[in-house]
């Protein structure tokens, strides 16, 4: 006998009991193919089968339960397969509150992307103009899609793979190319996590290594600052030099950066235990202004740029983990009445006020760093021109708004304007702990709900089914720690450079195009809506609808096709550092970078069609699995919804392109007098023999 844990939410566990003399036979009806998930329960053999009913518990609206009475025993009801046979595994995981799941989502949501590549995308790609499709995307893409993997994870209760399997056998790609994206990624963030832990380390010391330029003697007579640091600035020079040692462009000859090297190790061993283990100063400084207006004055011209809208795309993508799996992992722990569409605005929003929070202290600090070398060059001119000109009220605008641009840029934009700021702090090796333990922090939260993501869908894959979750991770974690040591070495920095542009941006825009095409035109935005209906009590409204039937594909097409015919005929460029001038300058990828640009899409992709036509064929790569555990026909009597599907509405059948019959998508044709058909492939007879 075993006790299995039933989603439960923060007033309580939910429990399902069974009887321990009952046997239960679960089939797929066959009959009913509307697409939906459901077992429709017989009870065989049963010595008091007058008293084993299915009785519904009145539970406050935020708690459901079933029970199933027995005079003898009662336990707690896992998912059950469909052979008939009760699975003696382990049961899913659930949180232990709501609020437990909201803050373990906005941690994984709300990282380094906020804090470091939001402020770094937004000043490269012209300041206010990036704000435009920043938004434009939150609203067409982020939020419909956020819903949508919390909603699907919610309602079918499994990982990536196992979800986009059950939905329907040739889309189970979708979940395979999530979890290699994931894999990708994770690869290069946990590289920015080891750039703050030694970023951390290093605040201990006094002065702050970064305050001033360190000095060399030459010819053993005179003491001076490096040149390098004097062309640049001291936080410059403490990020290129120190931290990264960098080397003058990819082709150059590297070694091994020991000092990132061991960070590197100490994040994956950190990464690795806590995976295992559970699931105002700014303001004053001078110049801050301009460095804001910076940021909310767009420059129009950069509209017209389709990088611009690609890289808005993606960060929202980056910023709230969508088409990575995890968000999907993270939502099948939920409680099958939980409120996903309250729970994806309350993330979403916070995640991106977040974002804009950090973008507004990064570029006041820009605007001033811009400020210090307008002053100083000004006073370099002015005591040139003292004796002819009276300059005490000229003023450069201008030429301070080109500065800003000039301040600080690439991969270690927060690093190098974080550090600036800091030296001017009063106590500033306080300051600079905090910041980096947090950076630290935010990385830390954001590793594991990308890894959990992959640790998930190989559970998914049940490539190793006997095999410890804590021995896959460690596998995963030592997989990665080694690949990732190409990013601690001299030219890891434009490597890292290389992966963060591609091996997320274009893959997560197929991925996600991909799973907002299956599931409104494959399976049907109105049975989709039923689906959250019946979880929630509320149906989606018709700007839901709409962004996931039209506006989120075509958004997404339209960037895809730019970006792709942009990059083939414009070429794509790096910044590299140039140790004689003490600037970053652009330079061309080689040819060998755009057959590893090739390779990372094309692993993260290619599954999709694998994995269909494969199956096509009539091969299966992945093998079947039972439909996650979800009482349809309860849930709909506690929201006191209608047994009977409501009709189409006018607007569904003119706008959604809903059937007179109330059918609609590809998988799914026919209409049903209740929405209980399991969401797996038409060949159900062949897929349950499988599994039997």
């Amino acid at each position: 006998m075993h006790k299995y844990m039933a989603p439960h939410s923060g007033n309580g566990k939910q429990q399902l009991e069974r009887g321990a003399k009952k046997r239960v036979s679960a089939r797929v009806s066959k009959s009913k193919k509307y697409g939906s998930i459901s077992d429709e329960i017989e009870e065989k053999d049963s010595p008091n089968q007058e008293d084993d009913q299915i009785v519904p518990i009145q539970k406050p609206k935020d708690s459901i339960s079933i029970e199933l009475k027995d005079a003898s025993n009662n336990f707690l009801k896992p998912d059950l397969p469909l052979d008939g046979n009760i699975r003696e595994d382990e049961p899913r995981e659930s949180w232990d509150s709501k609020l437990t799941f909201i803050l373990a989502t906005i941690g994984y949501a709300v990282g380094l992307g906020n804090v470091w590549r939001f402020p770094y995308l937004a000043q490269k790609n012209g300041g206010g103009a990036f704000l435009i499709p920043y938004w434009t995307m939150l609203f067409i893409e982020g939020l419909p899609l956020f819903l949508l993997e919390m909603a699907v994870g919610q309602r079918l209760r499994k990982g990536s793979i196992g979800v986009w399997k059950q939905i329907s056998p040739y889309l189970g790609g979708i979940g395979i190319a999530s979890v290699v994206v994931s894999f990708n990624v994770a690869l290069y963030y946990n590289t920015i996590i080891a750039w703050c832990l030694y970023y951390f380390a290093q605040s201990f010391g006094y002065p702050l290594p970064w305050s001033e330029c360190p000095m060399e003697e030459i010819n053993n007579t005179t003491i001076q600052a490096v040149k390098e640091c004097e062309l640049s600035s001291p936080t410059q020079y403490f990020w290129y030099r120190n931290t990264l040692d960098i080397a003058e462009h990819i082709e150059d000859q590297s070694s091994i950066n020991w000092k990132i090297t061991a960070c590197l190790l100490s994040s994956w061993i950190l990464v690795y235990l806590c995976i295992i283990k559970g699931i105002t100063e700014t303001v004053t400084l001078e110049g801050m202004e301009h460095g804001i207006i910076h940021l909310f004055k767009p420059k129009w011209h950069k509209l017209a740029d389709p990088t611009v809208w690609l890289e808005a795309g993606t960060q929202i993508f980056f910023s709230l983990g969508l088409a990575f799996g995890g968000l999907i992992a993270y939502a099948s722990y939920n409680p099958v009445n939980n409120n996903c569409t309250r729970d994806a605005l309350i993330v979403a929003f916070t995640n991106c006020c977040t974002s804009m929070f950090a973008g507004i202290v990064i570029f006041a600090i820009m605007g001033y760093k811009a400020t210090l070398v307008f002053k100083d060059c000004q006073k370099e001119v002015d005591q040139m021109l003292l004796d002819t000109f009276n300059t005490s009220n000229i003023t450069f605008p201008e030429e301070s708004i080109r500065e800003l641009d000039k301040s600080a840029s690439g991969t270690g934009l927060a690093f190098i304007l974080f550090t600036e700021a800091v030296n001017q702090f009063p106590m500033g090796n306080l300051w600079a702990i905090m910041f980096f333990l947090m950076l630290f922090t935010l990385g830390l939260d954001s590793q594991f709900g990308t890894l959990q993501g992959v640790v998930q869908g190989i559970a998914d894959i049940k490539i190793c089914p006997n095999v410890r979750k804590e021995i896959i991770t460690g596998v995963i974690c030592t997989i990665c720690f080694i690949i990732s040591l190409s990013f601690s070495c001299n030219i890891g920095n434009y490597i890292f450079t290389l992966f963060d542009n591609f091996a997320g941006n274009i893959p997560l825009l197929i991925i996600a195009f991909a799973e907002c095409t299956a599931i409104s035109y494959l399976y049907g935005v109105k049975k989709f809506s039923d689906d959250i209906e019946t979880m929630t009590g509320s149906r989606p409204c018709m700007y839901w609808q709409i962004c996931w039937k039209y506006l989120a594909p075509l958004a997404m097409l339209i960037i895809l096709a730019a970006s792709l015919l942009q990059m083939i005929f414009t070429g794509s460029g790096y910044e590299v550092w140039n140790k004689e001038t003490g600037k970053t300058t652009e330079r061309a990828w080689p040819s060998w970078a755009f057959i590893v640009i090739f390779f990372l899409i094309f692993i993260s992709v290619c599954w999709i069609p694998i994995i269909a036509v494969t199956k096509w064929l009539g091969y299966s790569i992945l093998s079947p699995d039972p439909p996650g555990w979800f009482p349809e026909e309860e849930l709909r009597e506690f929201h006191q919804l209608s047994k009977e599907l409501p009709e189409p509405t006018d607007f569904e059948r003119k706008v959604l392109g809903v059937r007179d019959d109330g059918s609609e998508g590809i998988l799914f044709p026919t209409k049903s007098k209740l929405h209980t058909a399991p969401l797996i492939s038409k060949n159900t007879e062949e897929e349950e023999d499988k599994i039997s």
